[in-house]
């Protein structure tokens, strides 16, 4: 374990388009055990805490974003949070893969904005 080598990110932009690429996978692998209640738990309160994350710098005053998109992030965090809260009472498929396609599509995007 401690020889295992940490990934490293030519910028942020990669470094945010993988963690959520790792929060889809996290998900997608619950998805594939919905009977593990225990697991399930865990990546919904993994990809919750990546979507506090992003709420927290999208709400900070010194965050450059344009106005359009702070407004477009939020309202998704707002979305992942009510979809969270749905699946952590009564998981279901299409819970999931809503929050699967939103990550996998925000990491798309990020790294698409670096070609």
């Amino acid at each position: 374990m401690a020889d295992e080598q940490k990934p490293t990110f030519s910028d942020k932009r990669e470094m945010d388009a993988a963690a959520f690429s790792q929060a889809a996978y996290v998900l997608d692998q619950a998805k594939q055990k919905m009977d593990d209640s225990d697991l399930c738990e865990r990546a919904l309160k993994y990809n919750q805490l990546l979507w506090s994350i992003v709420q927290a710098d999208v709400a900070e005053k010194n965050n450059t974003l344009p106005e359009d998109v702070k407004a477009n992030l939020m309202s998704l965090g707002i979305f992942v949070d009510r979809q969270t809260t749905k699946a952590l009472t009564k998981p279901t498929e299409d819970v999931f893969d809503s929050l699967i396609n939103i990550n996998i599509n925000i990491s798309e995007g990020l790294l698409e904005g670096m070609k």
